[in-house]
C-alpha cells in the first residue's frame, strides 16, 4: 500500500513565510517589554544586590560594591556609629535587634555608615539590599526570597520620605508591621531620611491638639505621622558638622587620598581657610562637603606636581 500526499495549494508556502517574519517582527518589539529572566545570586559570595522592579513583577540584581569605605572613616558620628553598629552586630549573632531610622542633615554620613557596615560585616554574612521607596511595597516579594537563607540581609531604603498628601507612608506603615514585624529573623530595615517623621509636619496639623485633664492629647493627624517612625525601634539623629568637626573630616580625607599616591602635604592656615570658603560657598558643613574638598584639592596639589 502506498501513501500519497496531497500537494500543497498554490500560495501556501509564501503565506507561512509571510506569517513567520511578521511573528518575528512582533516578537522584537515585545521582547524588551517582557520581565528579564531572574538572576540566581550566590549569596556566598555577592554581598550586594538591587531590588529592580518590572513590570507587576521584580527581582535581585547583584551588585559589584566597593569595600575601602569603613566605619573609622567616618567621623563627628561617633554615637550614632556606635549605635548603628552595636544594633547590627545583634543582627549578625542571630540576636534580637530593631529596624532602624537614620534622619537628619544631608550629607553627615547617614547613607555611607549603612554601606560601611558591609565591609566590617561582610564575612560574617551580612548582606545588603537596596530597595526604592516606591517600591517597598514589593517587601514581602523580597523577604519572600529571603527566607532560609543563612545570610543575615538589611533591606535598605535610602533618602525615604514622603510629600504632603501621598497615601503611600500608610502602605509602608502596613507593610512594616504585617509584613517585617513577620519576617524571618535574617531581616532587617534601615532606612535613611531628611525627616524624622518622614511626613512634613503642618502647622494645621496642631491646630486641634486637646487638653483633657492637664494631658496634651495631639490630633489624628499628627498621630498619623508619628506612628510611621515609631515603626522604627531605632532613631539615629544626623547634626549639621561645627566647623571643628568639619576641619577634622578634611584633614582625614586628605590624608586617605594622598597616601596611595605618595603625595607629601602638611595641614596649615591657608589649607584650614580654604576648606571652610569651599564649605560656605555650598552652604554647608558636613562629611560629604569634607570629602569633595579633599578631592579636589589632592588632585588640584596632584595636577600641579606633574612635569609641564
Amino acid at each position: 500500500m502506498s501513501l500519497q500526499c496531497r500537494e500543497r495549494e498554490p500560495g501556501m508556502e509564501g503565506r507561512l513565510d509571510g506569517f513567520l517574519a511578521r511573528a518575528e517582527q512582533v516578537l522584537e518589539r515585545l521582547e524588551p517589554w517582557l520581565p528579564a529572566q531572574p538572576q540566581q545570586i550566590d549569596w556566598q559570595h555577592c554581598l550586594a544586590a538591587r531590588w529592580q522592579r518590572e513590570g507587576r513583577h521584580g527581582s535581585l540584581r547583584a551588585l559589584q560594591v566597593r569595600l575601602d569605605l569603613r566605619l573609622d572613616d567616618l567621623l563627628g558620628v561617633d554615637r550614632q556609629r556606635a549605635q548603628l553598629e552595636a544594633n547590627t552586630r545583634q543582627f549578625v549573632a542571630g540576636l534580637p535587634a530593631n529596624h532602624a531610622l537614620l534622619w537628619g542633615a544631608r550629607g553627615t554620613g547617614k547613607s555611607s555608615l549603612v554601606r560601611a557596615l558591609l565591609a566590617a560585616y561582610g564575612e560574617a554574612g551580612l548582606r545588603l539590599i537596596e530597595i526604592e521607596r516606591d517600591d517597598l511595597a514589593d517587601l514581602p516579594q523580597v523577604v519572600a526570597q529571603l527566607a532560609g537563607l543563612p545570610q543575615r540581609f538589611v533591606l535598605f531604603c535610602d533618602d525615604l520620605s514622603f510629600d504632603a498628601g501621598e497615601g503611600d507612608f500608610r502602605v509602608l506603615k502596613s507593610v512594616l508591621d504585617g509584613s517585617l514585624e513577620q519576617a524571618p529573623d535574617n531581616v532587617l530595615l534601615y532606612a535613611t531620611s531628611n525627616r524624622r517623621h518622614l511626613v512634613p509636619e503642618r502647622q494645621s496639623d496642631n491646630a486641634d491638639w486637646q487638653r483633657v485633664d492637664g494631658e496634651l492629647h495631639p490630633s489624628e493627624a499628627v498621630e498619623d505621622k508619628i506612628a510611621l517612625s515609631d515603626r522604627f525601634g531605632l532613631w539615629l539623629s544626623f547634626y549639621p558638622f561645627s566647623q571643628p568637626e568639619y576641619l577634622a573630616v578634611v584633614q582625614h580625607w586628605i590624608a586617605a587620598l594622598a597616601a596611595p599616591c605618595g603625595l607629601r602635604w602638611a595641614w596649615s592656615e591657608e589649607l584650614a581657610r580654604e576648606a571652610i570658603r569651599w564649605a560656605q560657598g555650598r552652604g554647608n558643613r558636613n562629611g560629604r562637603c569634607a570629602y569633595q574638598f579633599a578631592r579636589h584639592w589632592v588632585g588640584r596639589a596632584l595636577l600641579d606636581a606633574l612635569p609641564r
